[in-house]
């Protein structure tokens, strides 16, 4: 990728990292379906009145509303109530390795040796910073693991549906996922309505931050990124979330700096570098 896009990228994963830090403070105070529903709400008011998508590429749309809306984030919102936000997103980055493999397998994108030894150890950069903080209980890191999956899945989706503009992706996903959330709140979540009316800054600025910082903007030049370079080639960006939600953290709520975080991070980082190392260029043809 050009540089400027390399930058784009770092700067969509730093968004992503204080927002895990603003969700997790948030769903203190509003229930986390419906935490999501009202996100989407807001993104949807923002952009739906200003974008298109046509017949044809409604099923993809379609498709992208569960997984990432529904699947992505709203498993995620869940899962948050009862894990640390460090933890969680480690866990959230096995969707890269996830996405990475499913491209290999379904695109027939290359990976070549080092992206899979820069995978291997970006797997196990994310077993050791798991083990610092304290593990989510079984059934938070379920629904973890499957927001991980909802996101490398939607990943592949956005890659195949042609013609779509982030931002009308963005909108119109996110209108389709308003009636699937507020479906699992009303049937998941007590006292949720009441919830809301007590709810304080942290709540409403987690759902402001989350849909114009993460959505709108994060995830609209993410979509832009995949659209332009192979998801091998952007992907791997997302795997720095952890470290600096870790870093993050630290700074802004007093997380403990252990060892084992910054050791696991580090070794992610080294993983990181490895897959986005640039391919050697390869020596013409001595018959050319």
């Amino acid at each position: 990728m050009p540089f400027r896009d390399k930058l784009l990228a770092l700067a969509v994963v730093c968004v992503w990292a204080l927002n895990m830090i603003v969700i997790k403070l948030g769903v203190a105070e509003i229930p986390p379906m419906l935490m999501t529903a009202l996100r989407f709400v807001m993104v949807a008011a923002l952009l739906v009145p200003f974008t298109r998508i046509s017949r044809r590429q409604l099923p993809g749309v379609l498709l992208v509303s569960f997984t990432f809306g529904t699947l992505h984030f709203g498993l995620l919102f869940t899962a948050l109530e009862h894990a640390e936000a460090g933890t969680s997103a480690v866990i959230l980055q096995l969707g890269a390795p996830i996405a990475t493999v499913l491209a290999c397998l379904l695109l027939r994108e290359p990976l070549g040796w080092a992206r899979s030894a820069g995978l291997a150890i970006s797997v196990a950069g994310i077993v050791v910073l798991a083990a610092g903080p304290t593990l989510p209980p079984p059934q938070a890191l379920g629904l973890l693991l499957l927001s991980a999956t909802g996101w490398a899945v939607t990943n592949l989706i956005v890659k195949q549906v042609e013609g779509v503009r982030p931002m009308a992706m963005m909108g119109w996903s996110s209108l389709f996922s308003i009636p699937q959330l507020l479906l699992a709140s009303w049937i998941f979540e007590a006292d949720h309505w009441g919830m809301v009316a007590t709810a304080g800054w942290h709540g409403w600025f987690s759902v402001a931050y989350s849909a114009v910082g993460s959505s709108i903007i994060g995830y609209g030049i993410w979509y832009w990124l995949l659209q332009r370079h192979s998801i091998n080639a952007v992907v791997p960006y997302s795997m720095l979330n952890p470290l600096l939600t870790v870093l993050f953290g630290i700074v802004l709520i007093g997380d403990d700096p252990s060892p084992v975080k910054m050791i696991g991070a580090l070794i992610m980082v080294v993983g990181v570098a490895l897959i986005l190392r640039k391919p050697a260029p390869t020596l013409p043809d001595a018959a050319e």
